[in-house]
């Protein structure tokens, strides 16, 4: 995960995913607790935070929330953010930087999530599997745990093409393209971002970054939570969580529960 999310693409990464409705998934993530936890849930360990997109408002639910990334940039975003949550009187987050596949707090959590797709940075199985081992020790038994991952039979079905993203803030200008191109045996699909930062007929900024992203199959998951101390006991189009993941559905959310 080495070089992404770095300070040129933190600085932007709340302008382009400015229509991502990130208080709609935290409710659908207290309903899911909700509907699967054995007792309430307090606290949260949310890994991958970014700029505290979901942590902030499950904050914002009462909830007590640590958030984890490795990137610096996108933590100091999050703090930001965060200072202006705790104005309000509400409790804000704590945000952390550290590598998920090692992280040792030395607590434990009623529940934890890993969202936007941050387990598919876990490229290979070493990877995925000290990832999903970490996620355990930060929960109890009976604990949750929720993600979301692309579902491999929707990007064989679908296969990922070239966009382009224009955003308009102030007196500048973002413009984001993305190639991606498909590793069907590895089940890796990379995606190469370039962003400008235009402002009148000036680039005043640009950044570029590699993103690595796995996708998953149902057995396949199955199994590595199995060997983790899980049970996969869900999994669900998303955001539409009432349906069957099936080729159209680029995205799935999963329920674990941590085994004794």
């Amino acid at each position: 995960m080495s070089g992404i999310f770095g300070t040129g693409y933190a600085a932007v990464y709340d302008a382009l995913y400015g229509e991502k409705d990130y208080a709609g998934e935290s409710g659908l993530i207290a309903h899911l607790f909700a509907l699967h936890a054995d007792g309430p849930v307090a606290s949260v360990l949310d890994l991958g935070c970014g700029t505290g997109g979901h942590a902030l408002p499950l904050a914002a639910r009462g909830l007590r929330v640590t958030g984890v990334d490795r990137s610096p940039a996108m933590l100091a975003r999050a703090r930001e953010k965060s200072a202006r949550l705790a104005e309000t009187a509400i409790v804000a987050p704590e945000f952390i930087e550290a590598d998920v596949r090692t992280l040792r707090l030395g607590r434990i959590y009623d529940a934890a999530i890993m969202m936007f797709a941050v387990l598919g940075y876990q490229h290979d199985d070493d990877a995925l599997l000290a990832t999903l081992a970490s996620v355990r020790r930060h929960l109890p038994p009976s604990g949750l745990f929720l993600f979301d991952v692309w579902y491999g039979p929707a990007v064989l079905a679908q296969r990922p093409g070239d966009r382009v993203r224009s955003i308009s803030q102030a007196d500048e200008r973002i413009l984001r393209t993305a190639r991606s191109a498909l590793d069907i045996r590895a089940q890796i699909c990379r995606v190469d971002f370039h962003v400008l930062r235009i402002t009148g007929d000036r680039v005043v900024g640009e950044d570029r970054e590699t993103h690595a992203m796995r996708f998953f199959f149902d057995r396949e998951l199955g199994l590595a939570f199995g060997a983790s101390g899980f049970r996969l006991e869900a999994l669900r189009a998303f955001p539409d969580i009432g349906r069957e993941p099936d080729e159209t559905t680029w995205t799935v959310i999963g329920v674990a529960r941590a085994l004794p």
